[in-house]
């Protein structure tokens, strides 16, 4: 079936959006769809599913791809959906897990190959349920986020993360959290951050789990504990250079499933888009879709 393309025109990388409309075209869509407003995607994707549609392109950044992907996680419907994606974002962290290139011509290539993998998705259900495919944290993360404006966005571009996480460092404070991993082993700890990956890269290539897999059915979890500031320090450097998960200031596990409830409450992003506080349960949806990939 022709695709149905979800395009956000404000995406960070854009342009020249002639040009752009016309290099999609090549893709002879079935409906071009332009977004006006956040949240636009969600809907046009669902709209694209009761129209019959079976093959999905998001043409946008990682937010526009996690409103894409919340438009088609129906129960049972996810699966029976082709998802692609044409990475305009700023950052482009899930396009970097999967690999794809840089270029907008060998991504259009890619789409009309129409090569398929089975990915995971992970489901957060906190005082609302949403779905994402590369990368929720909380804690210390989740007030970065609050800081990352769309002027800061687009003044910064790649550095964006950086700059507003030193916006953030006079609120840095620990969260007494207690974490459940599969329903059965417990840790209550003083926390600044959780990350719970499925994905490899945050904030436009920070390999935050660099030994993550979109497809092993397992989430990577990362508590990074209370620490005192020279440790922090260098942490940070460990984590641009992707050797944090050896550290001792880390402390890394794999699960299906993770429960986070902590004092005072932790606030989370997922795929870098804001989502709540906690009490929240993550969980792998093993397989959950099926996205398109270079050829290999």
């Amino acid at each position: 079936m022709k695709p149905y393309i979800i395009f956000n025109p404000t995406a960070r990388s854009i342009t020249d959006r002639d040009v752009l409309l016309k290099q999609l075209r090549r893709l002879n869509p079935r409906k071009l769809c332009l977004t006006k407003r956040a949240g636009e995607a969600e809907t046009l994707a669902r709209a694209a599913i009761r129209a019959g549609c079976d093959y999905i392109i998001a043409a946008g950044g990682d937010g526009t791809l996690n409103e894409v992907i919340n438009g088609i996680a129906i129960p049972h419907r996810a699966r029976s959906v082709c998802v692609g994606i044409v990475p305009l974002g700023t950052a482009n962290d899930f396009a970097r897990s999967m690999k794809l290139p840089a270029r907008m011509e060998d991504n259009i290539d890619i789409l009309r190959a129409k090569q398929t993998i089975l990915v995971d998705l992970v489901r957060v259900t906190g005082q609302c349920t949403r779905y994402f495919i590369n990368v929720s944290a909380g804690g210390f993360s989740g007030i970065v986020d609050e800081k990352l404006t769309p002027q800061i966005k687009s003044t910064w571009g790649p550095l964006a993360y950086f700059r507003s996480a030193a916006a953030a460092l006079p609120k840095l404070r620990a969260y007494r959290a207690a974490v459940i991993f599969d329903d059965v082993e417990r840790r209550e700890v003083d926390l600044y951050n959780v990350v719970i990956a499925n994905g490899q890269f945050v904030a436009g290539g920070l390999p935050v789990a660099p030994d993550a897999s979109v497809s092993d059915g397992l989430l990577d979890v990362l508590l990074v504990p209370k620490r005192p500031a020279r440790e922090m320090a260098l942490l940070t450097a460990q984590m641009l250079l992707g050797k944090h998960l050896a550290s001792d200031a880390i402390r890394f596990r794999r699960a299906r499933k993770i429960s986070v409830k902590s004092r005072p409450r932790m606030w989370f992003n997922v795929d870098g888009e804001p989502f709540g506080d906690d009490p929240a349960v993550f969980q792998i949806i093993p397989g959950a879709l099926e996205f398109v990939i270079r050829k290999r």
